[in-house]
Parts: structure tokens; C-alpha cells; sequence
């Protein structure tokens, strides 16, 4: 079948940007981006791009080239769904914070939701896509909610999971290391397979069954940030001898059967993706009964949430044992550089542990707006929005942010905090001055010649 319309469901950090990256090389197909979110939606259609919500770099570039000619973004979801002939399925799967499976298993709530309003909007024949992350058979729930609608219409459903890394993805897609569809019908996937080989070579377009392809998605996540908790459990190590955690990093990441990616030790890994789906590789292990499978792959997360208070813990040990009172400063909100995510953020944990130490908080980040800091905080409910308001300011500057600070926390490895006039910084910051460098971006010896009390992950 050639795909002449395309709906997307859901208008977020995976839909938004894959979309526009289709849209851009496929001129000829008409692309409709649906959501109930109106204010998103708006956002995305503002004239002014800067505005749109997620930030990445480029996305704006072609939303503008695409936008209003073959990229369209609409609440009319159901209108979308009746005319297109390939639905992307792109909304939130979020970790349960409910009933069975809470805290592990994927909410797969609005996901469910979708598949039935295609069943109840479609008239004519649908190849419905996977691109939420999704745990293994989720495709076959789809499958079955489609095909017992009683209304004569056929459905294709395709896996094809999406290999994003947040501050690159529009790069990711445009030059991706590889594309996976899994899926029964070869007549779907070609379908599909056409679509991306407009700009990538047949040979990285990968096929395979649904169940592959989905428990492929998880597992690529899983190691990746089994790499991040290996080498962060190393800087532990390394700073009670004398080794440095980047020296080691760099040593073992020539050896080519390991690779150097994913080795930078830090305050903690965040984000939509890696906790989520390690949660989720952990509970279908455990509904196998497959428990040394699950307590191996949670450890990971153990030892990254050990990382995030190891962070914080240090950061009070060293202020004299208590930060009731004082203030930190914040560089960073977002879990990682060229992005406005925050999701699963370091920042936020450990920003939470030290306001119950009744430290006050002030946070700059370049991209993360006041309101979603205190949406970030309010989400752990562990004490009240006046208190949150009360500990945690957003500042327009980060001169602001640290004026008078007692120390500096650098939970995000913005490009833009090492240029900053440091020597200012430490002239307007309380006495002795402390940096506690959770990116390890900084120069210790040029910290420390300017006065700072310096200390970093790992060294």
C-alpha cells in the first residue's frame, strides 16, 4: 500500500520530531499530529518556533520548512483517524503509579485508549504503528481490541520503536543507526519501510517479529544505562583511591569490545526512557518468575538512585554536616544538555533531599521554565506546593541563581556553564565557596586558582 496520509497520536518528544524529520523527506504524504492537549498543540502551531515544546536542536527549522503544507498539527483526532491509511501510535506510557505493578510496570492506560478509538472512528483498512515505548505483547493487546470491533475493517500492526537520544534526536533521525519494524504482514512493513528508505538505506531498515522488535526497544535502553551505573559504582571507587574516574573511563573505552559511549560518570542518568523501561524489563521478568533476571537488571537502578544521594549526601557532608538554611545554587534542571526534559531528572531527587534538610534551592537552566521546576517537585509529594514555593526559586540568570549562594550544583552538562565568569560568580558567593560538579565539566585546577572548594564525580 503507498501511504499518502499519516496520523500521529500524540504530539510529545517522540511524535513531534519523528514526525517532521517523515514529513521533511516524504513531501508527498500528508502528516496530521493529533492531541487532546489544545495548549500543546497550540505551542506547535505558534509562529513563533521558539515556543514549540519540545526543544531540540533543529526541530524548529523544520517544523517551520513543513509546517502548513504536508505537517499539520490538530485536536480533531477523530477526523485524523478516519482519513489517514498508517496510524502512529506516540502517546505516554508512564510507569504505574497504581494497582499491580506499581512503581515497575508500564501505564498502559492511554495506549489502550487509542487503540479504541481507531476501532470505533476507522471505516477503511489501517496499518496501525507501535512508536511508544511499550513492553513485550503489547502489540497483541492492540491486535485484540482492533479485531473484535465487529466492523469489517482490516489491521496491520507494526512495531517500530524509535532509538532517541534527547539533545540529538533530529540528528538520530536523520542519520539513525538503524530502523526496526516488527510486524506479520511483509505487505505492512514495506509499506513502512518505504517510508523511512526515502532517506535511509534499505540495509539499515531492520525486520523482524512484533515480539522482537518491542523487547528490543527495552533491552537497548537497559544496556545503555547498565553501562551508566557500571562506571558511576567505579566512581565510588575512585574517589577513596587515587584513581580518576576519567582516566579509567577513557582507558577501558579504547578497548574496542566495549567502546567508549555511555562511560561519563555523573550525578545520576534520568529521563523518560532508561528508568522506565528497566522497570518494565524488571516486571516481566518477575511475571516469568524469572527472579534473578529481575534483581539483576534492578540493581542498575539501585545503583543509579545510590549515585543521586551519594550526590547529595557529599554536598551536606561537606557544607559542615547540615544546609539548613543555606543556599544552593543549581545549574541545571533538565536530565541532560539540548533538551527541556526533566523527566526522572537528578536534579529533582536531590533537590528534594536537600530541601527536607531544609537547604533553600535556587535553579537555573536555559530551558525549563519555573512552573515545570515546581510541577517537577509536586509530583514526589513529599511535602506541600507552599513548602516547594517556599525552598525552590527559579532565577532568570545564573548570576542570580548564585548570588550568595553557600555552594554551586551542576546537575546539567549545559555547553553554555563553562563560559560563564566564574570569577565573578565565586566574588558574589558566601565564603569558603563550593562547587560540587555532578557533570564533571568544569577544570578543577582553574576552580580552585580562582578559590572554590571543587569537587566532581569520580576524581
Amino acid at each position: 500500500m503507498k501511504i499518502t496520509k499519516i496520523c500521529c497520536i500524540g504530539a510529545g518528544y517522540v511524535g513531534g520530531p519523528t514526525m517532521a524529520v517523515i514529513a521533511k523527506n516524504n513531501p508527498h504524504i500528508k502528516i496530521t499530529i493529533v492531541d487532546i492537549n489544545a495548549e500543546r498543540i497550540a505551542a506547535w502551531n505558534d509562529d513563533d518556533v521558539s515556543k514549540l515544546p519540545v526543544y531540540e536542536p533543529g526541530l524548529a527549522d523544520i517544523v517551520k520548512e513543513t509546517r502548513h503544507k504536508n505537517l499539520f498539527f490538530s485536536t480533531d483526532i477523530n477526523t485524523a483517524i478516519d482519513e489517514s491509511e498508517m496510524i502512529f501510535i506516540s502517546v505516554n506510557t508512564p510507569t504505574k503509579t497504581y494497582g499491580k505493578g506499581k512503581g515497575m510496570a508500564s501505564d498502559l492506560k492511554h495506549v489502550e485508549l487509542c487503540a479504541r478509538n481507531i476501532a470505533d472512528i476507522a471505516k477503511t483498512d489501517k496499518i496501525v504503528v507501535e512508536k511508544s515505548t511499550l513492553p513485550v505483547r503489547t502489540a497483541q493487546a492492540i491486535k485484540s481490541i482492533l479485531e473484535n470491533t465487529g466492523n469489517g475493517v482490516t489491521f496491520d500492526i507494526l512495531s517500530n520503536p524509535e532509538f532517541l537520544a534527547e539533545g540529538t534526536a533530529i540528528d538520530d533521525l536523520l542519520h539513525p543507526d538503524r530502523i526496526l519494524i516488527g510486524g506479520e504482514s511483509e505487505e505492512a512493513i514495506d509499506s513502512l519501510a518505504s517510508i523511512y528508505a526515502s532517506w535511509v538505506p534499505r540495509e539499515k531498515i531492520l525486520r523482524t517479529n512484533l515480539w522482537s522488535s518491542e523487547l528490543s526497544k527495552l533491552t537497548a535502553n537497559a544496556f545503555l544505562a547498565q553501562r551508566i551505573s557500571s562506571i558511576n559504582a567505579i566512581s565510588e571507587l575512585c574517589e577513596h583511591t587515587e584513581a580518576n574516574v576519567n582516566e579509567v573511563a577513557k582507558a577501558i573505552g579504547m578497548d574496542s569490545r566495549i567502546g567508549s559511549k555511555f562511560l561519563k560518570a555523573s550525578v545520576g542518568f534520568g529521563g523518560s526512557c532508561f528508568q522506565k523501561d528497566i522497570l518494565n524489563l524488571v516486571y516481566v521478568a518477575r511475571s516469568y518468575s524469572l527472579n534473578e533476571v529481575a534483581n539483576y537488571w534492578e540493581q542498575v537502578i539501585i545503583m543509579n538512585d545510590h549515585q543521586k544521594r551519594r550526590f547529595s549526601d557529599r554536598l551536606i557532608k561537606t557544607l559542615y554536616n547540615t544546609v539548613s538554611g543555606k543556599k544552593i545554587g543549581f545549574l541545571g534542571w533538565a536530565f541532560k544538555k539540548d533538551t527541556n526534559d526533566t523527566r526522572e531528572s537528578a536534579a529533582i531527587y536531590v533537590a528534594d533531599h536537600l530541601v527536607s534538610e531544609q537547604a533553600y534551592i535556587s535553579v537555573y537552566d536555559p530551558k525549563v521554565s519555573a512552573v515545570k521546576i515546581q510541577t517537577d517537585l509536586n509530583y514526589l509529594n513529599t511535602r506541600t506546593e507552599a513548602d516547594n514555593l517556599k525552598y525552590v526559586e527559579s532565577s532568570n540568570t545564573p548570576y542570580e541563581a548564585l548570588k550568595d549562594a553557600h555552594a554551586v550544583a551542576i546537575m546539567t552538562e549545559w555547553d553554555e556553564f563553562k563560559t560563564y565568569d566564574w570569577v565573578r560568580i565565586y566574588k558574589d558567593m558566601k565564603k569558603p565557596a563550593f562547587i560540587f560538579d555532578g557533570r564533571n565539566i568544569l577544570d578543577k585546577s582553574s576552580m580552585e586558582t580562582i578559590g572554590f572548594e571543587y569537587y566532581s564525580i569520580g576524581q
